[in-house]
């Protein structure tokens, strides 16, 4: 069915649904050079979906050529609405063979030969090209690339508890408020939750993995502050990755930065978080998990002092530095789901720092430190944000410190994750040869050949780094960003992502190393192709400072905002 409002001339009339025919071709068979020369060239031509916004011939190009081709569909209805003789809006219905129904919006214009195939080669039909399009497909009952298995929800929060003899005016029981009720989490598919499996990120893992009985102490203490699991999310395979980027169900999508990697290996619950599809990532980071998908994804993420959450029911990497943390989209949320799970046991070695009064500059200047080498391969867009940052009032004076050499501190730390992740996973990887990506296999390889004496002298160099880093952290926060990139291109080789992950993860060890608790909070951006990216700038505390480091770091974008 077609419908037409508006005059346009009979051929020109012709020419248009004989492009718009011709661009439906290009779909069905994937013809990347032909669905080029129907976008009208330049950096202001527009492709919307739900997931994005793409800005620029150049990034819907790149985007069309990951994406892979479309399942084949019909037109059901077109509606022509004739804008002017050289403008035309054409909405049409189309019906996937798989079933349900699509809705795209396409605002066609007819340009000049030069100006429409010069840039691209031969013109389209008539010279009509797409200057703005929006695409709404049949909506997919589960998102593969971010969760696993999701329900409405998946567990529902565990029943309020009962306070004991307290009654209300009434004489009924009253029960424990629960901080978290409303509120819905993204599990990392690393820890246990009852009647399900572990996977791993990796389906011959779970195919093989027991059912779990019980929850995971971390997830049962969410659903007892009232949190429902909305759902398993994905994770990068067996976790040892900070990318994001998953050869078996693909990558989830960076809902700040379209088109580009959503940060690992808490890459599931990081954009479950992003998109709005659950309030709560409960996550991990080892090396930096939490805080690079946050940076990349404009969240709030903490990675906890190490120890202060049970890993119990976790399936661990690295246990000297596997944590438990959580992303939000906000600092109470995170606050609130950080309060909900602390262990604050006798013994657990809490020694908070005062709370700073209010917003007031002056109230938090004497509590931070920096360091150059820190920030020393950094992007220069990112060193120049960072600097910016930390000059603003708000940092007042900010101290320059030394922590000696990060290069021997995040070669010692790599050596020991390895160590520790080739023990943990390494039977299971020889009896599977072939089944991980090849990044992740050949991390896997270097990890097997650590020898012990290695792993030994890793250890005490650590050691001495932990104990230089807790004189330079006495009482005092250290900022740096919380990667040392905006997120990396999809279409990054493989040799930019690996640079990325290295200069990234010389920052992160650092914390690592110290088991300090480490924040990232969404406050800087750099330039990126049609607009900006997010990227964190991180608080790393003492040991046992968690939910005060949430609350310097909310007081300081507060006072950043004002």
């Amino acid at each position: 069915m077609i419908s037409i409002d508006g005059s346009l001339d009979p051929s020109s009339l012709d020419e248009l649904l004989a492009a718009f025919s011709g661009y439906e071709s290009a779909l069905m068979t994937n013809d990347l050079e032909a669905l080029d020369r129907y976008f009208a060239p330049g950096p202001t031509t527009l492709r919307g979906d739900p997931s994005a916004l793409l800005v620029g011939h150049d990034r819907i190009s790149a985007f069309r050529g990951l994406r892979g081709g479309l399942p084949r569909r019909t037109i059901t209805e077109l509606h022509v609405r004739v804008v002017s003789p050289t403008a035309v809006l054409l909405v049409s219905v189309s019906v996937p063979v798989k079933g349900g129904s699509g809705l795209q919006t396409q605002l066609w214009q007819r340009m000049s030969r030069a100006a429409s195939g010069s840039a691209l080669g031969e013109s389209t039909a008539g010279d009509w090209v797409i200057t703005a399009a929006h695409v709404h497909g049949a909506a997919p009952a589960l998102n593969g690339t971010i969760w696993r298995v999701v329900g409405n929800p998946l567990v529902p929060a565990l029943p309020a508890v009962v306070a004991e003899g307290v009654l209300d005016p009434d004489g009924l029981p009253v029960t424990v408020p629960q901080p978290l009720t409303g509120m819905t989490v993204a599990v990392k598919d690393l820890y246990d939750v009852a009647g399900f499996a572990v996977g791993a990120g990796i389906p011959e893992f779970l195919a093989e993995a027991p059912v779990a009985t019980v929850d995971a102490p971390a997830v049962a203490a969410l659903r007892a502050a009232g949190a429902a699991v909305q759902g398993i999310a994905q994770t990068d395979e067996f976790a040892y990755s900070i990318a994001g980027r998953n050869v078996h169900y693909g990558t989830p999508p960076n809902a700040a930065v379209p088109g580009a990697i959503p940060g690992g290996s808490s890459s599931g619950p990081a954009s479950a978080v992003a998109l709005g599809q659950a309030t709560i990532g409960l996550a991990t980071d080892t090396a930096g998990s939490i805080r690079v998908p946050a940076s990349y994804q404009g969240l709030w993420g903490i990675r906890t002092t190490h120890g202060a959450v049970s890993a119990s029911g976790l399936w661990p990497l690295a246990p000297s530095f596997d944590t438990v943390g959580w992303l939000t989209r906000s600092a109470p949320a995170l606050r609130a789901a950080t309060a909900a799970s602390l262990d604050r046991a006798p013994g657990a070695g809490f020694e908070p720092m005062p709370s700073p009064g209010g917003s007031a500059a002056a109230s938090l200047a004497a509590r931070f430190v920096v360091s150059a080498d820190l920030t020393a391969s950094c992007a220069p867009d990112v060193r120049a944000a960072f600097a910016a940052l930390v000059a603003d009032p708000v940092f007042a004076e900010v101290e320059q410190v030394e922590l000696g050499s990060l290069d021997e501190v995040f070669a010692a730390f790599r050596t020991v994750q390895g160590a520790e992740a080739w023990r943990q996973d390494g039977a299971w990887i020889e009896a599977h040869p072939g089944v991980l990506a090849m990044d992740v296999a050949e991390r896997f390889d270097i990890a097997s050949e650590v020898t012990a004496q290695q792993e030994s002298a890793a250890r005490d160099v650590l050691a001495a780094a932990r104990a230089r880093f807790d004189e330079v952290l006495a009482g005092r926060i250290l900022l740096l960003p919380s990667a040392s990139s905006a997120a990396p291109a999809l279409t990054a080789s493989g040799e930019d992502i690996a640079v990325a992950r290295s200069s990234t993860l010389r920052m992160t060890a650092v914390a690592g190393t110290g088991g300090y608790p480490a924040i990232s909070a969404p406050l800087m951006t750099v330039p990126a192709p049609g607009g900006t990216a997010p990227v964190g700038l991180c608080f790393v505390g003492p040991r046992g400072t968690d939910l005060d480091l949430i609350d310097v770091a909310a007081a300081v974008a507060e006072a950043l905002r004002s």
